[in-house]
């Protein structure tokens, strides 16, 4: 069984902001597995149900960015599932470009605070883990102002692509192991996108 957790902040003003990329990319795993996430328990939103044969819960924390942790203990204790295989967390990036995909099986928070309070919570930073890159924050911006600005329309493609191949991750991980994801899409950019 999997336990994936996308990031957010729950309430219609942070809809569509740059930090709740983890709560689209929960919404495209949904549509696309035809899964409802629509029961509140575990201080979250969450849907169960099958991913490539294997029974999945798909997570939006109502805790807020900050304590996400609390949900993440909890459903971690409660269905005791091994977080080393069993857990996806999917979150923002300001350090990766807009669209930019990275995954990983384990690391620090860098500076993520819904990540902080998950690793404070689960005693590990050995977890899978989809950061979905939103872009640097603009020169003298704050950087709370910009994770919580919606997603301006000139981004949104690259937003939509960079949640489906969170989805075709979630299910290679699933299907494979998250070594297959990595090698996937941890590509280095082409020549002419580094120009």
């Amino acid at each position: 069984m999997y336990i994936i957790v996308g990031l957010g902040n729950p309430g219609r003003r942070y809809a569509g902001t740059r930090h709740n990329i983890g709560f689209s990319a929960i919404t495209a795993l949904a549509e696309a597995h035809d899964i409802s996430v629509d029961t509140k328990k575990h201080k979250a939103k969450i849907g169960t149900g099958v991913i490539d044969g294997e029974k999945v819960i798909l997570v939006q924390p109502l805790t807020y960015m900050n304590l996400s942790g609390e949900c993440v203990k909890e459903l971690v204790d409660y269905y005791k599932i091994d977080v080393t295989t069993e857990l996806i967390i999917i979150y923002d990036d300001v350090d990766l470009d807009v669209g930019r995909l990275r995954v990983r099986a384990q690391g620090r928070a860098g500076g993520h605070n819904g990540i902080k309070n998950i690793v404070a919570q689960l005693g590990t930073q050995v977890f899978t883990r989809i950061r979905v890159g939103v872009g640097k924050k603009p020169e003298g911006w704050d950087l709370a102002n910009h994770v919580l600005a919606k997603i301006p329309d000139e981004e949104q493609p690259a937003i939509r692509e960079a949640l489906q191949q969170t989805v075709q991750a979630c299910e290679l991980i699933i299907q494979k192991d998250v070594k297959a994801a990595m090698n996937r899409f941890n590509q280095a950019p082409a020549a002419s996108e580094k120009e």
